[in-house]
């Protein structure tokens, strides 16, 4: 198993794993692991634990994943696609099952280089899912994990590009930034990552 090389462009990123194995659920279940290396905190992604579930997952995530990961890197370009080439921070975006006892839907880790957005592709609809990347995009444009100023500016100037909403912005806005732009959530998280939910494509 291998990570993306640290000097990649916005470009060249989108690979997270080299594996040798054959077997479908190994395969999903390195890929698991490679997610976790780049989580905040490992336990973040706590299925490769789950007994009565991860067989499925590790199978469908084999089968599914590069498709779902595709579509990501579009939402990631399109974010990029708002800022001049020099503003582009450098970023590599996977989807992951994001453990329910963490509350997030997704997140940015900028403790890695390139910065790490991961992205739950369960907890919300797929046609949300751009919504999910421009929050965190800009996190990580501005290089800080909170909802301040700085942010509100690079969220707002992305939601503005991409045909958002943008937030209102006015006092506490902090908190109300914390869960901006509004995603459709789903019934239940997991069912799409045992391919419960129809295709990766499905709104």
């Amino acid at each position: 198993m291998r990570l993306n090389p640290q000097n990649t462009s916005p470009s060249s990123v989108g690979k997270l794993i080299f594996t040798t194995s054959t077997d479908p659920f190994t395969r999903g279940l390195d890929y698991l692991y490679g997610v976790r290396s780049l989580a905040l905190d490992a336990e973040m992604i706590d299925v490769v634990y789950d007994l009565e579930n991860r067989k499925s997952l590790c199978v469908w995530i084999c089968e599914h994943i590069d498709a779902v990961n595709q579509e990501l890197e579009e939402c990631l370009q399109a974010c990029h696609d708002c800022f001049h080439p020099w503003e582009q921070p450098t970023i590599q975006i996977f989807a992951a099952p994001i453990a329910q006892s963490f509350g997030i839907d997704a997140l940015c880790n900028l403790q890695t280089n390139p910065i790490t957005i991961l992205i739950d592709v369960g907890r919300v609809v797929p046609a949300d899912w751009l919504r999910l990347v421009v929050h965190e995009y800009a996190h990580a444009h501005v290089g800080s994990p909170g909802h301040h100023q700085q942010f509100a500016r690079s969220l707002s100037h992305l939601c503005l590009g991409l045909g958002i909403a943008p937030p209102p912005l006015q006092p506490g806005m902090e908190s109300y930034l914390r869960f901006y732009p509004d995603c459709r959530p789903t019934q239940n998280p997991l069912a799409f990552w045992r391919g419960e939910s129809g295709t990766a494509n499905e709104d």
